[in-house]
């Protein structure tokens, strides 16, 4: 095994700045047992603001400082929806509340280029979804998530003499890992100050004093005895939830939110191999039901670049009935997505792809019920062998009439002289309609006008010698 930690430093704060493109004076504080600071963000730091110091202390250093409340339920959240984006390079997923996503990755390693390769993609491609993580590798889950904490970006690949770098790290690290304070007290008494000189105390002393906490922690982390941890499975069906720093009507900030919460969406997809057409944007507001979004891909898709032209499409023509103070984004039904085989001389299908999107942009931007697109039914009167439909939709017939047709129908036959037109083609019998009211009888051909322009007439059989043109070819 090899187990690579993500580890989301200060992720109190993380929960409320995810959707903040800048630094903000911001804290994060909590009551009991003292109301106090419990993590501030870099810019708040510069202006004094401290973890641990009062509420007023940090009012007074910085005025325009924002304070939130710690919410427990949003960092739990959070974790969850970065290790359902992380199943897009391992389905081996683990959370260590309560700020760590394990992944084991030793069968992703020759997917992705090997270990450095794949560390710096996740650790790249993790600041989409607006979050600061610490990573590391280790042999040991235990060993990585202590390596995030307190060397992140070490990567250690299982040689020999690993544990080592372990011995360094400080006996600190062991409080976030359920030892007591008595046992952590008497560490510091004995002058223990690694996890090197704690591993090498004797077993039995330290367990007289109720330490034997200390020596199974240390044995997990260093391989010489199981630490078996939970699996964590990506739900069936997505959703994520932002925050926004400040409450906002305008289109940017929240653009710059979703594109957050559709980089999660993203790797959720991949986690499953799957794609989607629909999905919904919840814009919730303080006092006002939340505005509802629905977003439609006429190709199923999981590329966050094309949902989110598709959102900002839908974002600029609406009008929200106060400032959004936070999202959700529902996945709608997931499918299997289609292995293709690459192709030899570059991506095919651009231009379908292309038009396609461009139809959804039409419809997010003017409305579904005015965007359409022709289609073809089964029926042999020319009139009626085509319609409008939705667009990405198919009509009831797939075949095109053998014998070619105009490319300019007239809304309703115009009559015209024989004399005036000289038969090139045809005849053409066309007798339909019978059972629904609307029969026709007619001989079709091709024919040049007086004008010498490519005409599609007919002779009308229920009045002989009647002769109309019914469209032009180009």
């Amino acid at each position: 095994m090899l187990w690579l930690a993500l580890h989301l430093p200060d992720l109190p704060l993380q929960v409320f700045t995810r959707a903040a493109p800048d630094d903000a004076a911001t804290a994060v504080t909590v009551h009991q047992p003292r109301a106090q600071v419990i993590a501030v963000s870099a810019s708040a730091r510069a202006r004094g603001v401290h973890p641990g110091c009062s509420i007023a202390a940090a009012l007074a250093m910085a005025p325009q400082i924002v304070l939130h409340a710690r919410r427990p339920e949003l960092e739990q959240a959070t974790l969850e929806e970065l290790a359902a984006w992380a199943g897009r390079y391992t389905p081996q997923l683990s959370i260590a509340a309560p700020d760590t996503v394990l992944l084991d990755i030793a069968a992703s390693l020759r997917l992705f280029g090997g270990l450095q390769m794949l560390a710096g993609e996740i650790g790249s491609a993790v600041a989409a979804l607006g979050l600061h993580v610490h990573h590391a590798v280790a042999p040991t889950p235990r060993a990585a998530q202590w390596l995030a904490q307190h060397r992140p970006g070490c990567l250690i690949d299982g040689t020999h003499g690993w544990q080592e770098v372990l011995d360094e790290l400080p006996v600190d690290l062991l409080a976030g890992a359920g030892v007591s304070t008595a046992v952590l007290e008497l560490l510091a008494t004995l002058g223990i100050r690694s996890l090197g000189q704690a591993r090498r105390l004797p077993r039995a002393g330290l367990a007289r004093r109720q330490g034997a906490a200390v020596h199974a922690l240390l044995a997990q982390a260093c391989g010489e005895v199981a630490d078996p941890r939970l699996s964590y499975q990506p739900p069936e069906r997505h959703r994520g939830h932002l925050l926004l720093p400040h409450p906002s009507t305008r289109i940017e900030p929240l653009l710059f939110a979703v594109s957050r919460l559709f980089a999660a969406l993203e790797g959720w997809l991949w986690a499953h191999q799957a794609v989607l057409e629909d999905c919904r944007l919840v814009l919730e507001h303080e006092h006002h039901p939340p505005t509802i979004v629905d977003i439609h891909s006429t190709t199923p898709t999981r590329a966050q670049t094309q949902l989110l032209v598709l959102a900002r499409e839908h974002l600029a023509t609406l009008t929200l009935p106060a400032a959004v103070v936070a999202m959700a984004l529902e996945s709608g039904p997931a499918q299997r997505a289609a292995q293709r085989s690459g192709d030899l001389f570059g991506p095919a299908g651009g231009k379908d792809g292309d038009a396609a999107l461009l139809a959804d942009r039409l419809r997010a931007r003017l409305g579904a019920e005015r965007v359409g697109s022709l289609c073809l039914h089964a029926d042999h009167r020319p009139e009626r062998a085509w319609g409008i439909t939705a667009a990405g939709r198919r009509g009831n017939c797939d075949s095109l009439p053998a014998a070619p047709r105009p490319l300019w129908l007239a809304q309703a036959p115009r009559q015209v002289g024989r004399a005036t037109l000289t038969l090139l083609e045809g005849p053409e019998r066309i007798e339909s309609g019978w059972w629904d009211g609307a029969p026709v009888r007619r001989d079709y051909y091709l024919a040049r006008d007086s004008r010498c322009a490519l005409c599609w007439v007919f002779e009308d059989l229920d009045q002989p010698g009647q002769w109309y043109v019914h469209g032009l070819h180009g």
